[in-house]
């Protein structure tokens, strides 16, 4: 799988992750329950590490949740054939898995989308 290349690129080479194909319904639902958001939304992470060192040592990284509806949305405002849009939202994910966080600033913004587009050149 493309993941597996990237995460073995990145040096996490023993690592697990699920990943989720749902609906607008079913995301929205999550995105309420554990991020106090409303409505859907194109993809949710939960990752399993913390910055702490304190958990518990484990090889999984956490969840990645991706809506196919709004993933179809992305793909046709974007004209973007809808598998790459959804290897976009897959690498987003992870990202957040691995720290990353697009919300603190602009600057954290635009490291996010550089290593999302390096990280989509490697899985071409």
């Amino acid at each position: 799988m493309k993941l597996k290349r990237i995460l073995k690129g990145l040096g996490y080479h023993d690592c697990e992750l699920s990943l989720l194909f749902t609906d607008d319904r079913h995301i929205a639902e999550l995105n309420l329950r554990f991020l106090k958001r409303e409505g859907p939304t194109n993809v949710l992470a939960f990752p399993m590490r913390d910055d702490s060192h304190t958990g518990p040592k484990t090889p999984m990284l956490g969840d990645i949740v991706i809506s196919l509806d709004a993933a179809t949305r992305d793909a046709n405002r974007a004209g973007e054939d809808l598998h790459r849009t959804i290897d976009r939202l897959s690498i987003h994910g992870l990202l957040h898995l691995l720290g990353y966080d697009h919300e603190r600033s602009e600057e954290k913004a635009c490291m996010m989308e550089e290593e999302t587009e390096r990280l989509l050149a490697m899985m071409e």
